[in-house]
């Protein structure tokens, strides 16, 4: 299947694949017609850009007009991984996949089927893939090749790699300033990519390129998601007495701490304490409590503290929506 898949990305055709982060929809990067169609069956504008998977540093010098400092010393240190970089776009090349910018993004994954499956269309011509998340543009990426399935049927070729380890979409970084910038945090730190980088990282600001997945309202399950602190939570269930019974809630808070008795509890799923973990679960844990048919997906704020930069990312963009 998997030589099956390679030639249908050399052919122009969509295919889905799972990398660490989450599921991705997939064409040859460097054909503008195969890339049209990703953002087609996606409905995504086609300003947006894509980010462009490569199975080396020497594929990924195909795309690039440099490869700054930052951006060797970070692909040195963490590719293969879930981390993009945003480098100036070599001319004439992937137009399409880079939204029409200057700028395009990178990245090498280390999911060992996505691995295999870009060596594969490398040997056959494909110098990169481009792929967003599998899902259509604004909600919840899929995790799962069944969430895939769920999304776009059983026409679209889906490599079923599994469940993705990390879950939350890579972090991106800038590295066509003087100054690097993280555009959007993963499951790696700020404080880790700067150890890699060797320099700081300053936030995004008017300078910053054009990236994937940092629009305000992303990520979003079709009800209603609210971000909530642990005391409004528990408060604002008590007030919704019997009606408690129509919200779904993911929190740190055991259900049966809720405050809530008898017919009016609320649908609960239990987030990890771990951020890791939680990040891993984030989006199968949203699309389950969507499935549910609740107006409302109450979700408790997680710790304000490094490691679940990624996490509270994803969920304020959800919340946005």
């Amino acid at each position: 299947m998997l030589a099956g898949a390679a030639r249908a990305l050399a052919d122009g055709r969509l295919v889905a694949f799972p990398t660490e982060t989450v599921y991705g929809l997939g064409a040859r990067a460097d054909n503008d017609a195969a890339v049209a169609a990703i953002f087609a069956a996606k409905g995504r504008p086609a300003d947006h850009p894509l980010i462009v998977h490569v199975a080396s540093l020497a594929h990924a010098a195909h795309f690039a007009a440099e490869l700054p400092g930052v951006a060797q010393r970070l692909m040195t240190a963490l590719w293969p991984g879930p981390l993009t970089l945003i480098v100036p776009r070599a001319r004439q090349v992937a137009a399409a996949a880079a939204g029409g910018h200057t700028s395009i993004g990178l990245r090498c994954p280390v999911h060992p089927v996505a691995r295999a499956l870009l060596a594969e269309a490398a040997h056959l011509g494909v110098p990169g893939v481009a792929a967003p998340s599998a899902n259509r543009f604004g909600r919840i990426s899929p995790t799962l090749a069944a969430h895939v399935l769920a999304e776009f049927g059983d026409a679209l070729l889906v490599l079923d790699g599994g469940p993705c380890e990390v879950g939350i979409e890579s972090a991106i970084v800038d590295c066509t300033q003087r100054r690097p910038a993280l555009l959007r945090p993963g499951s790696l730190t700020r404080a880790q990519i700067e150890e890699a980088a060797g320099e700081p990282l300053r936030s995004r600001d008017e300078r910053s390129a054009r990236a994937p997945g940092t629009l305000e309202a992303h990520y979003a399950p079709r009800a209603t998601l609210r971000l909530m602190s642990r005391e409004a939570l528990v408060v604002a269930l008590q007030v919704l007495g019997p009606a408690a019974a129509g919200v779904a809630v993911y929190s740190q808070i055991p259900a049966e701490t809720l405050g809530v008795q008898g017919r009016s509890k609320p649908r609960h799923k239990l987030m990890p304490g771990n951020a890791a973990a939680a990040g891993h679960e984030l989006f199968a844990a949203l699309r389950e409590l969507d499935t549910l048919g609740v107006s409302l997906i109450w979700v408790e704020q997680p710790p304000d503290t490094p490691e679940w930069e990624g996490v509270r990312d994803r969920l304020q963009r959800a919340a946005a929506a």
